[in-house]
């Protein structure tokens, strides 16, 4: 072998030893890479399979199918469940809309001889502030009662003050259907 076939493809000599180490080095390297992604995907595989052991312990192929089988029919149930109580769940929220849900109640001493606050007016709206205020008015002579319907917020009957009052409190809570 003479010199001018040690050199590679028109390098010298210097210059075809650095690209051989150049080569080396990163034949090196890859090996490390592949050899890290190697160890990787072995306890991937060795975590995968102890899980697969774990699902197949104790059962052949046909006890797999019938849990399965059974696993969807529970699902389907399940299903079937859910839509009949969304169904109740729905006529509960209509009818709740329609009960009274805004309350408030004013006490207060009709006849400030009386003494004690043994009267009242009591205000109870649905949501979209229809109702009644219910009015006891106590005396020596005895209680009367009385009750005022309520449409839209409003009454067409002429409200004291402790009747407005206990509108306007019940009108301003808070829907909780809303």
């Amino acid at each position: 072998m003479n010199e001018s076939t040690a050199v590679i493809a028109g390098m010298e000599q210097a210059d075809a030893i650095r690209f051989s180490m150049i080569i080396g080095i990163s034949a090196v390297v890859m090996a490390f890479v592949m050899a890290v992604l190697l160890v990787f995907a072995l306890v991937k595989l060795s975590k995968l399979n102890k899980k697969y052991k774990h699902f197949m312990k104790g059962s052949n192929g046909k006890d797999l199918e019938s849990t399965i089988l059974n696993r969807f029919n529970e699902l389907d149930k399940m299903k079937t469940d859910i839509e009949y109580i969304y169904g109740k769940l729905n006529i509960a929220c209509d009818m709740l809309l329609t009960a009274y849900q805004k309350l408030s109640i004013v006490k207060y001493d009709a006849f400030k001889e009386m003494g004690g606050k043994l009267s009242f007016s009591l205000a109870m709206l649905d949501d979209k502030n229809n109702g009644y205020i219910l009015t006891s008015v106590h005396t020596r002579e005895g209680c009367y009662t009385y009750v005022k319907e309520i449409i839209k917020g409003e009454s067409f009957v002429v409200l004291s003050e402790e009747e407005r009052q206990a509108l306007e409190e019940a009108k301003n809570k808070r829907n909780y259907m809303a």
